[in-house]
This record gives C-alpha cells, structure tokens and sequence, in this order.
C-alpha cells in the first residue's frame, strides 16, 4: 500500500539500495552439502566493485558449486550470500536481471539460428542493447544465421560471450568462458574484459588459464576442498611465490656460490652443471648478489607467477 500523508497526499517513496549493495559479491561462511559430501565448508569471498577477480582450484574445489550459489541454483546449508546487496535464496530474479552468465560448456536451442538465441536470451533478460551486440559479433567472428547444431563447441562460447558482454548488467560471473575459443579470438575474450572493467563493471573470473588470470585479474581467491586457501591483490599473493634462480658454470663456481649462501643450503641443488634455488621475492637481491660476485653469466631468473602460487596448493592434492 502506498503511504500517504495527513494531509491526504500520496507520499513519494524513493527506492534504496539493498545493504551491501556497494559489493557486488560477498559471501561469508558458505557451506553447501550434497548428501554427506560437504561441498563448500566455510567459504568466504568477496568481490569489489570494478573488479575483475580470478577464482581459482583444482577441479573438484567448489568452484561451479560458488558460482551456482550465486546465481540462486543451489541454496547453501549455511553462511551468508549477498550478490548486487540481495539475497540470491530469495532474490534470484532480480538478481539475474544484472546478471551476465557464461558456463564452460553452452547448451543453447539447437534448432534456433545464433541470432534467434541472442533474441532469446535477451528477451529473457528484458534489456538488450542491439549496437553492442552487432559490434561484438564481428569482433568474435560469429556467424548470426547458422543453426545452433552446426556450431562448434568455440562457436556456441562466442554466443554466450556475445549476449554477456553486451548486455547492460553490472556484474559478469564467467566460469571458464573461453573452453574452445582459439587463441585469437582469447585475445578478444580479454580486450573485451578490460573494456568491461573500464566501464565500472564487476567480474568474477572462474579460469584454468593462468596467463588469463594473471593478465586480466586485480585480485584472486584460491579455493581447495571448499574451503579458501590463498586471497588477495594479485600483486601480494605472487610476493608469496618463489622465484627460481638458475646458474650455469663450471662446478668450482656453482660450488663458490652454494657455499655463499650456507643459509639457503637446504633450498639449493646443483645437478648436471647448473645450480638451482627457489626463494621468496625477498631473497632474490641477496642471491643475484652472490651469484654476481663469483662471476657467473649464465644466470636465468623466472618470476614468481600465479600458476606457481596454484600449484603448491594442487601438490598437496595430490600427494
């Protein structure tokens, strides 16, 4: 009912925005079980507005289960879930309306031509913003008027892509968005994200690609066995890789440099005529140093990257 005033005069009621609305994802203590298999256990994540954020794990770690949460398809078992400041248990319509999804794998209609899809999945969100969609057809080089069923797998991506960057929602949740894209049209898949990002659009970035990640992302959420592992500015979290540090030579100068670093004793080896370390980006001026003082050329530095950072975690899944 609308309130009105003594007076007789319909009151004017301004809509608000919901409580953390300003975060487009936050999620506190998740825990999603399927049976006596606990899926998420105590996840936390949150996501920042204009972000582009990497969500990554080892297949198995919760990651499509988040990602469904999000959208409403599951409802959790405990903790908190707020996207776009809504609850997406109770809210997922309006939710999804703001909303651009795409899966790893589309399944589209396969008797529809890929622009009657477009037509459908923007009806389906109400909005459409016709001049942003011709121009990313071209730019992913999709065919509009081919039957669905005679797309390749990289062709029916390009789809979802299409309908998700063009239209006009807030927030992107992409799961592994280029599975089948070629590596031209990944250059594209990228360009088009940073744009996004440039607009004040949010993106979660679900991505087994680490150079994509590491190109596209601000921040990352490690997840292993549903639970948070690593979180944080991309830039901090790589701190916390090691660099390796590579030295070729004669075996009196790898021996002259090992025996410099009497700290690092246990983190060296040397085998075949090359010397090996991995430190923390904290050690890397104390062993180029020595390494410069014994003379040595033959040096190779690599950097810590993401994938190292991931893969310290995947190991211990492993093993």
């Amino acid at each position: 009912m609308t309130p009105r005033h003594k007076s007789g005069r319909t009151a004017v009621v301004h809509p608000t925005n919901p409580p953390d609305a300003d975060t487009p994802i936050r999620v506190e203590g998740l825990v999603k079980r399927f049976g006596r298999f606990t899926a998420l256990d105590g996840l936390d994540l949150e996501v920042a507005a204009g972000q582009v954020h990497g969500f990554l794990g080892p297949n198995g770690a919760g990651k499509s289960t988040t990602i469904r949460t999000l959208l409403g398809l599951y409802h959790p078992d405990g903790g908190r879930v707020r996207v776009l400041g809504r609850s997406p248990r109770r809210e997922a319509p309006q939710i999804n309306r703001e909303v651009s999804y795409v899966a790893g794998d589309v399944a589209l209609w396969p008797n529809l031509t890929g622009g009657q899809a477009l037509d459908a999945l923007a009806g389906l969100r109400g909005r459409r913003d016709r001049a942003r969609e011709d121009e990313l057809i071209e730019r992913f080089a999709l065919d509009p008027t081919k039957k669905v069923r005679t797309y390749s797998k990289g062709n029916r991506q390009k789809v979802a892509l299409v309908a998700a960057l063009a239209a006009p929602t807030r927030l992107l949740i992409l799961d592994e968005p280029t599975s089948g894209l070629d590596p031209l049209m990944e250059q594209v898949f990228m360009q088009e994200v940073t744009r996004a990002a440039a607009q004040g659009r949010t993106v979660l970035l679900s991505s087994h690609i680490f150079a994509e990640v590491q190109r596209l992302c601000s921040a990352v959420t490690i997840i292993k066995d549903g639970r948070v592992v690593e979180q944080g500015d991309l830039a901090r979290l790589q701190q916390l890789a090691r660099t390796q540090i590579e030295v070729g030579g004669e075996a009196d100068l790898l021996r002259g440099i090992a025996a410099s670093l009497p700290q690092l004793a246990d983190a060296l080896s040397i085998e075949d005529g090359r010397l090996s370390v991995q430190v923390g980006a904290a050690r890397v001026p104390q062993v180029l140093a020595a390494v410069a003082a014994q003379g040595a050329t033959d040096v190779i530095c690599r950097p810590a990257s993401l994938e190292d950072l991931f893969l310290r975690h995947y190991e211990e899944v492993r093993g």
